[in-house]
């Protein structure tokens, strides 16, 4: 599927890079939730290609096969954390922390 990838950050920790999914078949519904969950982490200060990726995945077939019946929905690192509606920001930031 894909590797898990540590960044080095100026922080005194390490991070695991992030991987997010925005689940849906381009509904209007499924852009909204990529605009908001971008919005979110970059207001939170990470960074695409540093903190954090961003795929939409819109195979019908592969969506269903990760038990999403209602779009939109969310993965993080191959786990689905949100479907059937837009997420809101403090859902979103927990994903984070």
């Amino acid at each position: 599927m894909y590797k898990k990838i540590i960044k080095a950050h100026n922080t005194k920790t390490e991070t695991i890079m992030k991987k997010i999914e925005i689940l849906g078949i381009g509904c209007r519904k499924c852009e909204k939730t990529a605009e908001v969950i971008n919005k979110t982490v970059i207001g939170m200060g990470l960074q695409e290609g540093e903190d954090f990726t961003m795929e939409k995945v819109k195979d019908p077939v592969d969506i269903a096969s990760r038990g999403v019946l209602m779009t939109p929905g969310v993965s993080i690192d191959g786990k689905v954390v949100c479907s059937g509606k837009i997420p809101g920001k403090s859902l979103i930031q927990s994903w984070f922390n």
